[in-house]
This record gives structure tokens, C-alpha cells and sequence, in this order.
């Protein structure tokens, strides 16, 4: 088990990293969160202002960290932002960290958009990663710049995360402004915000976690099989369903089946199993 109290750095603290954050406070541990701005953490949350991109603003880290949670995030769904925050930043943070006498285990946030199957195969932590786009490979080149970095380092390939003041696609059902294509079939991987906090202190607190694990739910789900069930629980028509012969290029970047027997098989438990799990505690609360 990790130590009772840990330092702990957050770097790239937001949807998912504030409740991380107040999660660990919560535990004991001393946190910091890291942010380009000034924001209103949560008690406990002790805030850092820098920014990963630039390193001379990095001297703000203090040199007894345990753990480091690398969550940055994109400005913009481009090349040269991804590079930023999924390559460049973590380059910059481990460039500090190497100055410090700690050596801090670093879990480094990334995403399923690694895999290029697009035919709804199944992946788990062993399938091959050739991605297409440059969302994944830089994502793919992050992560194996931190598994070479010589750092304890541990990969977790996130789906696709939702869950509070994440409820546009429960919006756009009631308005009827969706539509899904019934053939073929499209598969989706997702996770809870709440499990994404969950899965990570758990495996920080396990005494040799793995370097890679698949971060996505118990169920992959149909896409129009979940629109469907949507549309029922708010009581409104289904969605119009399209027969088409191929995916768009959005879509086909999200047609694969993700694994999370890694994970499971570790210990954790979900809290929401499944997105329909997840969902209905939306649906309470969208109400």
C-alpha cells in the first residue's frame, strides 16, 4: 500500500483532477493541484500556477513529491496543442522531477484513441497500437516517453469520461436533434468521472501497480442501442436510425470494443458499471 501520507501533484487539475484531488485530501495526503490559472480549489487542494508548456514557471513544484497524476489537457482538437500537453508538458514536468532527490511514481492519463481498430474488435492492454490521427499518436508517443523515463510509471487508457455537467447528449435527445446509424454497428467506451477518480487512487495505493491498464467500464455499448434506451428513460421518440455501408472519419475512430479485466481483475470495483448505470444517476439529476 502507498504510504499513509503521500505528496501528491496534480498537473492539469480539472474535471477529473478536482475531485481527485478533494479525494485524496480526504484520505490524509497533501495535494497540489496544478493550473495555468487561478481557480477556486476545493479545501485542502493547495494551488500551483504554472503552466506545463513553459518550465521556467515549473520552479513553483515542491521537490518532496510522492505521486504525480499527470492530467493535462489540450487547448484544441490540433496537432501542435496535443503535442503541448501530452508530449512537451510532460517532458517539462519530468525535467524538474529529475532535479529532485524523490523519485515520484507518475500516472500519466491517456486515452483509447491509441488503438486504430475501427471494426469493432476487441482491445485489451496487449492489442496493437498503430493510431491514424495525430490525437493518438501523440497521446502513444507520451506515453512511451514516460515508460522510458526511467520514473515508476504507470499508463491508464481512458474512454471516453462523463458524468457531472457532462449531460449535452441528454440535452440533444430531448430536443430530437440526434440521429444514429444502424449498420454497422458502432461500439463505445466510456467511464464515470467519479470511477476515473476511483480507479486512480486505487491503483496508487496498490503496492506494484502494472504500467498500463485499459480506463473504460464494464460494458462497451452500441450507439444506437444507448440512444434508444436514452430516448426511453426521458420519454421521448427514439432516434432516427441511418442504414449506411461506411462510418464517417469521426466515427470510425470510435468503433472498437475496450477491456477492462486488467483493472478488475486488480481490485477495483465500479461504481457505475455500465454507461446505463451511469446514466440513470444523470438522468436523476438532469431532471
Amino acid at each position: 500500500m502507498v504510504m499513509a501520507m503521500a505528496n501528491v501533484l496534480i498537473a492539469g487539475c480539472g474535471y477529473v483532477g478536482i475531485p481527485l484531488g478533494t479525494y485524496l485530501v480526504s484520505l490524509g495526503h497533501r495535494v497540489w493541484g496544478l493550473r495555468r490559472e487561478v481557480v477556486d480549489f476545493p479545501s485542502g487542494v493547495l494551488p500551483l500556477v504554472a503552466d506545463l508548456t513553459n518550465p521556467t514557471t515549473l520552479k513553483v513544484i515542491p521537490p518532496n513529491i510522492d505521486i504525480v497524476f499527470y492530467m493535462a489537457s489540450p487547448d484544441s482538437f490540433k496537432e501542435d496543442s496535443y503535442q503541448k500537453a501530452y508530449i512537451d508538458g510532460l517532458r517539462n514536468l519530468l525535467d524538474v522531477l529529475k532535479t529532485y532527490a524523490t523519485n515520484p511514481r507518475v500516472f500519466y492519463s491517456s486515452s483509447t484513441a491509441v488503438y486504430a481498430q475501427q471494426s469493432g474488435e476487441w482491445v485489451d492492454e496487449t492489442s496493437p497500437t498503430t493510431p491514424n490521427y495525430f490525437s493518438g499518436r501523440c497521446l502513444l508517443e507520451g506515453e512511451q516517453y514516460l515508460l522510458d523515463s526511467g520514473f515508476p510509471a504507470t499508463v491508464v487508457r481512458f474512454g471516453g469520461i462523463y458524468g457531472p455537467d457532462r449531460i449535452r447528449l441528454i440535452q440533444k435527445i430531448r430536443k430530437g436533434s440526434v440521429t444514429c446509424q444502424g449498420s454497422p454497428l458502432r461500439y463505445i467506451n466510456h467511464i464515470h468521472r467519479d470511477d476515473c477518480v476511483g480507479a486512480l487512487v486505487h491503483l496508487m495505493r496498490l503496492d506494484k501497480p502494472d504500467c498500463l491498464y485499459l480506463g473504460v467500464d464494464n460494458a462497451p455499448t452500441e450507439w444506437c442501442e444507448l440512444l434508444t434506451w436514452l430516448a426511453n428513460k426521458l420519454e421521448v421518440p427514439a432516434p432516427h436510425v441511418e442504414i449506411s455501408p461506411v462510418f464517417g472519419k469521426q466515427q470510425s475512430r470510435n468503433n472498437k470494443r475496450c477491456q477492462n479485466k486488467k483493472l478488475v481483475k486488480s481490485g477495483y470495483k465500479f461504481c457505475y458499471p455500465t454507461l446505463q448505470d451511469g446514466y440513470t444517476s444523470l438522468l436523476k439529476s438532469a431532471m
